[in-house]
């Protein structure tokens, strides 16, 4: 037991009160209300921890009062601090039923201040009831059904080769990049300094693009990849013979999307040589099932966000040197959306089917 004048603690009481002191979650009333109480143990006068925590003597002997009373509860706050908010049910009804609606003509949105002056209440009033009710017009997200009549058996099927490959093969996922484009800038850089980030010229000059075609190797991550100017259907031909002799007398399941030089007859008759590869067809509209999407975000961010080449031919050795060093620390893409997520997405797909027809 510790005592200061009339106010006696324990040990468990006096060790939470230092936990919350040096606490990174507790907010900062939290803490300053453990220092004072702790202040206030060690002996300190009221008014020298008024101006120790930054408050006022009434509040210091307040905070006092209630921790001889309550103990620790004392110190938690209260409800029913700070004035009532006045508005009524019936306005705050209007607000949530008015901003889930279309807005009214002119606008794409409800705004806080649009919604506001349309139903003539304050702005402050609209935007605590639209945070009460987690309320977020300014918001957008994107979305994307596919039409795919085999859905469902086309993503098991995918996700399948994934999650348990076949024994003796390798999944590769097959996919192409195009438009990357060869930009220069009219400007040389600024290159990073202290407090300063890097900085280029918003003016830029084109030189070209080119098509990235690239088959990802699921168990290990790395990348057999083949840049060109075009993505004809001999362009893909010439790629997946180089697939072939990247992995010699290999058995290949091949993840690649609809795209019709994958599906010709070209292809086909490519397939028949070539009895050792097999070709897995993700559904329609459903890019985000392919894994080599991953490996391209990786090539946007990590190699082309911030890139400058003055041409073309630059560009090639430029992404050959990527891809070169990518393999050198390549991880393995593990698919991490189980069972009942892939359920509830294939019921989710089949309700808007059975709407859309």
């Amino acid at each position: 037991m510790r005592k200061s004048g009339g106010l006696q603690i324990d040990r468990d009481a006096v060790q939470e009160l230092s936990r919350r002191t040096r606490s990174r979650t507790a907010n900062a009333r939290e803490c300053q209300r453990a220092r004072l109480i702790l202040l206030y143990l060690e002996g300190h006068s009221k008014s020298e921890i008024s101006r120790l925590v930054g408050l006022s003597r009434m509040r210091v002997i307040e905070w006092i009062n209630r921790f001889e009373l309550e103990g620790l509860p004392g110190l938690e706050e209260r409800d029913g601090r700070g004035r009532k908010e006045r508005y009524s049910p019936a306005q705050r009804t209007r607000i949530v039923e008015t901003v889930c609606r279309k807005p009214r003509r002119g606008l794409s949105r409800w705004s806080v201040r649009t919604l506001a002056r349309h139903l003539s209440i304050e702005k402050n009033k609209v935007h605590r009831v639209l945070q009460e009710h987690d309320l977020h017009p300014h918001r957008l997200r994107t979305f994307n059904f596919s039409p795919d009549p085999e859905f469902g058996e086309k993503l098991l099927e995918v996700v399948g080769l994934y999650v348990d490959p076949p024994k003796n093969a390798i999944v590769l996922c097959m996919d192409e990049k195009t438009g990357i484009q060869a930009l220069d800038r009219t400007q040389p850089l600024l290159n990073l300094r202290s407090k300063k980030p890097r900085a280029w010229s918003n003016e830029y000059v084109r030189h070209g693009t080119r098509t990235m075609l690239a088959a990802v190797e699921v168990g290990t991550g790395k990348a057999t990849t083949w840049v060109n100017k075009t993505r004809k259907t001999a362009d893909f031909i010439a790629f997946m013979n180089q697939v072939v002799k990247a992995y010699p007398k290999k058995r290949l399941c091949v993840v690649m999307d609809n795209l019709n030089t994958h599906k010709g007859k070209a292809a086909q008759e490519w397939l028949e040589n070539h009895p050792q590869v097999s070709f897995h067809y993700t559904p329609t509209h459903a890019s985000w099932v392919n894994l080599a999407e991953c490996f391209f975000s990786i090539l946007s961010k990590q190699g082309l966000e911030q890139a400058v080449h003055q041409s073309g031919r630059e560009l090639e050795r430029f992404l050959d040197a990527f891809v070169s060093e990518y393999n050198k620390h390549a991880c393995p893409f593990v698919w991490t959306k189980g069972p009942q997520k892939l359920k509830k997405i294939i019921r989710l797909t089949e309700e808007f089917q059975s709407n859309a027809v």
